[in-house]
């Protein structure tokens, strides 16, 4: 069997329903049902709204790396106050973007806009917020991507990242079809603190996901059908949801107790900093 990458068996799921506004909202929907980091990414962003910005009239939002477009249909949805500019590098994802999101763009609630983080420079001092999903593990120079977000962060802004953790190395043993993308393994909570400070941002909390439940939810609702995907192709949906009506439930479930406990270990990281007042 010839090697296929991770992000590629994303994009076909993603070519399905480039067209299709319910098939790409029901898209979104499993990916915030599914997938932990989303469960992670949301519930800081919707704590620090509630806690400091909850009362402002416009509340902008840098979605650096955005994707597929989830986290920013959540914030759209989540918060009115809330002024996006998505920017990723990959053309295809943003002209899809545009048009699952043209009636938010016509009322200037958001734009998408072609940006490679590790070369453009972003607008100074411009953004309340930066989050930054899975999206670091995959650039070799992430230091000088922090500094190009903490320059574009006004003074006290937040920038929120979540990324495999050091020990997603040692989870993915023999199957590098997860990690074979990536620049790094990922990060420590000490190695993620010191390269904050080097750009210049204040850590405020770093928290291991995909702990003990977390990955075992994870090996059960991803990792194992993504295989099936990888070796049998589109006939795994046959069996699929025959798969899901047995797992589902204990997934979600474990997901949630992991959400719930402070992991002494977990194959992924979450971490919240701050840029100085001055």
């Amino acid at each position: 069997m010839s090697k296929i990458a991770y992000d590629p068996t994303k994009d076909r799921f993603a070519w399905w329903i480039r067209r299709s506004r319910p098939l790409r909202t029901l898209f979104y929907q499993i990916l915030d049902l599914f997938f932990l980091r989303s469960w992670y990414a949301r519930s800081a962003v919707r704590n620090l709204y509630h806690e400091q910005f909850s009362g402002s009239a416009r509340w902008e939002i840098l979605d650096a790396g955005s994707g597929f477009g989830q986290y920013d249909r959540f914030m759209l949805r989540s918060f009115p106050n809330a002024v996006i500019r998505a920017v990723d590098v990959k053309e295809d994802y943003l002209d899809d973007c545009r048009y699952y999101f043209k009636k938010e763009i016509e009322n200037g609630r958001i734009s998408f806009d072609s940006m490679d983080l590790v070369k453009d420079d972003l607008p100074g001092e411009s953004y309340d917020l930066a989050l930054c999903v899975d999206v670091l593990e995959h650039i070799e120079d992430d230091i000088g991507v922090m500094i190009r977000i903490r320059k574009a962060l006004k003074p006290g802004g937040l920038f929120v990242m979540h990324s495999p953790s050091h020990h997603s190395e040692e989870d993915a043993g023999d199957d590098e079809f997860f990690v074979d993308e990536h620049a790094r393994a990922g990060y420590s909570k000490k190695d993620l603190t010191d390269k904050m400070k080097k750009a210049g941002l204040e850590p405020v909390s770093l928290h291991y996901s995909y702990g003990k439940w977390g990955h075992r939810a994870w090996v059960m609702l991803i990792k194992v059908p993504m295989l099936w995907f990888t070796r049998f192709g589109m006939i795994t949906m046959v069996w699929l949801p025959f798969y899901y009506l047995l797992t589902l439930i204990p997934g979600l479930a474990m997901m949630s107790a992991d959400c719930r406990q402070e992991n002494d270990w977990g194959t992924g990281i979450l971490g919240i900093a701050r840029k100085g007042d001055k």
